[in-house]
């Protein structure tokens, strides 16, 4: 409860912060509104599900989490993973994966894993993120138009192709009260700047829908029956071994997700409010409201950058906004749930083209394109492209694996060999009486002396001729050796050891010195051939 304790200790509960941290609290819970049922619709759940979520997992995240400002709840970047693990598990799978994906985070969380998720490069987290903000757009056609497009279709270009056929047959009264949501979610903050722009369109379209009942309008009350006017029960889930079996993959893949947006989550608060997060309770607090949320009757939450950004717009200073953002879904759960069967699908599906938009990136990503270096640019298309394609697990992995690729190659293009003269040794040291012999070399490591350098180190070293006695070897710019790099450093002893030629360590790291003492590296080239400074040894 690191979030929760350094509120407490700054006084951020105080009556002094009361007013600011109720009013954020209830502009974020009435934005979460709308979102949440949109949400988890496009997952394939019921719209109260996505309410309780938000409930379940925002509260506990508050306090439970990493970052004071988080709000926690489900997002778009889940639409794309949650939809497919309920068209093949159902529900009940989707709850499941949810639980088993808290549990991950929580242990990801123990073992000080939150610092590992921020390694992921840019052109990875950009190239899937403007992915899934395609298909949530695609994803959306059916309801924002009235269409009713052939079913089957698996792939994502079968999908398009099969929506474009049925545009045609497009409902007219359905696609004009989509277009009004969504002109209303564009412009009206520019005239009620306090009030969030999804709550009017969604009040407005809704307000229509119920006076006019147009006929072949989809609503949540024609598809789903309306939400009920009660909050869940807890509920334990079965538990199947078989079923745990099939859901590992999900699970990851959910957990995954949940910590990269989480953590960028708390870095954008960090970034508006000059706080700083702790990044392994986050994925705790995150893990514990994963636990919960399917307990509940809820699905998979996670950290959510709008509503988060939103919460510190309005004000909000520590967890008592999101502890509020709780209780005002509560009241609304609770009084007006009977209203939300007149709410239109297509409203939600405008929302979601916001909302989509937003994802995408479409700046960052445009100029990523233009300004990254090439190879960047390449990693950064296939996870878009992959994204898209195939689906979000294998484009991050196979992202992750180009861009890891891609820096070994840049670290090894930065690692030098280089031999030095006596001029140069004199003038680096200050030693005027230093004297390089015919007999003998000197050679300069600079960079990792790791598996990706190791055989342009060697072909450098190879150029040395027979006849030479002595090669120095200064190692005071090597920061780290890996495996591969002592196995070659034994490879060179020996090789010398045969030729008769002394090879000498200079400057060598202490991190280094244990790691080739550990190898058996010293006892080999002998105590008396490792110096700690060059001026140590009367090189004649």
């Amino acid at each position: 409860m690191i979030a929760y304790l350094e509120a407490k200790r700054a006084g951020l509960f105080k009556k002094p912060h009361w007013a600011n941290n109720i009013l954020a609290g209830i502009i974020v819970g009435i934005v979460a509104l709308p979102l949440a049922m949109a949400f988890a619709i496009a997952s394939g759940a019921k719209p109260e599900q996505g309410l309780y979520t938000a409930i379940v997992a925002g509260g506990i995240s508050s306090l439970l989490g990493g970052s004071r400002l988080q709000i926690s709840g489900p997002t778009g970047a889940f639409i794309v993973i949650l939809a497919g693990i309920t068209a093949e598990y159902g529900i009940a799978g989707l709850q499941m994966a949810t639980l088993m994906a808290g549990f991950i985070l929580l242990i990801m969380g123990l073992v000080r894993f939150g610092a590992v998720i921020k390694y992921i490069p840019a052109p990875v987290i950009v190239g899937f993120t403007s992915g899934i903000a395609i298909i949530i757009w695609v994803g959306q056609w059916k309801d924002f138009f009235g269409l009713n497009p052939a079913l089957g279709a698996t792939h994502f270009h079968e999908k398009v192709w099969n929506l474009i056929l049925s545009f045609p047959n497009l409902h007219f009264e359905t696609t004009l009260l989509a277009l009004l949501t969504l002109l209303l979610v564009i412009y009206s903050p520019k005239v009620f700047k306090r009030i969030p722009s999804p709550l009017i369109a969604m009040v407005v379209v809704t307000a229509i829908q119920a006076s006019f009942n147009f006929k072949g309008v989809a609503t949540i009350g024609s598809a789903f029956g309306g939400i009920p006017q009660s909050l869940p029960a807890f509920e334990f889930l079965p538990i199947r071994f078989s079923q745990v079996l099939q859901l590992i993959g999900p699970a990851f893949t959910i957990a995954l997700l949940g910590a990269i947006e989480s953590l960028l989550s708390a870095v954008v608060a960090d970034s508006m409010t000059n706080t700083k997060h702790d990044s392994n309770q986050e994925l705790i607090g995150q893990g514990v409201a994963n636990i919960f949320s399917p307990l509940f009757g809820g699905f998979a939450s996670t950290g959510a950058i709008a509503r988060t950004a939103t919460n510190i717009r309005n004000g909000a200073t520590g967890p008592l906004a999101g502890i509020i953002h709780t209780i005002t879904l509560i009241i609304i759960v609770l009084v007006f749930a009977p209203l939300a069967a007149h709410i239109p699908l297509c409203a939600l599906s405008a929302i979601l083209f916001v909302v989509a938009y937003n994802m995408s990136e479409i700046h960052r990503f445009s100029n990523m394109v233009r300004t990254a270096p090439k190879a960047d640019v390449v990693v950064l298309i296939i996870t878009f492209l992959l994204t898209i394609l195939t689906d979000l697990v294998l484009a991050v992995n196979i992202g992750v694996m180009l861009a890891a690729l891609l820096f070994m190659k840049r670290m090894s293009e930065a690692v030098s060999i280089k031999q030095q003269t006596v001029e140069e040794l004199i003038k680096e040291t200050g030693n005027a009486h230093l004297a390089l012999p015919n007999n003998v070399a000197i050679f300069s490591i600079e960079g990792p002396f790791f598996f990706g350098a190791t055989e342009r180190l060697m072909s450098a070293l190879e150029a040395i001729t027979t006849h030479t006695d002595t090669l120095l070897l200064r190692m005071e710019n090597v920061p780290v050796i890996d495996a591969t790099g002592i196995q070659a450093l034994g490879d060179l002893i020996e090789k010398y050891q045969r030729n008769h030629t002394r090879l000498i360590l200079c400057q060598v790291r202490p991190n280094i010195l244990e790691k080739i003492e550990r190898a058996g590296i010293m006892q080999k080239l002998g105590g008396k051939n490792i110096i700690d400074d060059i001026n140590m040894m009367h090189l004649s």
